[in-house]
């Protein structure tokens, strides 16, 4: 259980390194944010890059499933950020992913 607590924890940060530093790439490029703020999401990209080598499985599996956590955390995103809250569509289709998750990672071979 710890180890899995440990996973999640790992998946949830690499998320946020994304997430966060894509948007603020998106923020200097597209809408005109300081140059500062696209090399601080260059950098949290960077470091989304490292994060998920501390994971206790192989590199696909791990990238298989952070694309379920990538799904449910960007929805978590735009809700916080962009002020659009999931709708129940989004909602069934995150659970469905984070399903996918605990198959592709946790479930016992």
């Amino acid at each position: 259980m710890v180890l899995a607590a440990k996973s999640i924890t790992l998946f949830i940060v690499a998320g946020l390194l994304e997430i966060g530093g894509g948007y603020l790439v998106w923020r200097w490029w597209r809408s005109g944010a300081p140059l500062l703020v696209g090399m601080v999401g260059a950098a949290a990209l960077v470091s989304y890059g490292i994060v998920p080598t501390y994971q206790p499985a192989h590199f696909g599996r791990v990238y298989a499933a952070y694309g379920g956590w990538f799904v449910v955390l960007s929805l978590l995103w735009g809700w916080a950020v962009d002020n659009t809250p999931p709708d129940r569509f989004d909602i069934i289709g995150g659970a469905i992913c984070l399903a996918g998750v605990g198959v592709i990672m946790y479930w016992p071979r």
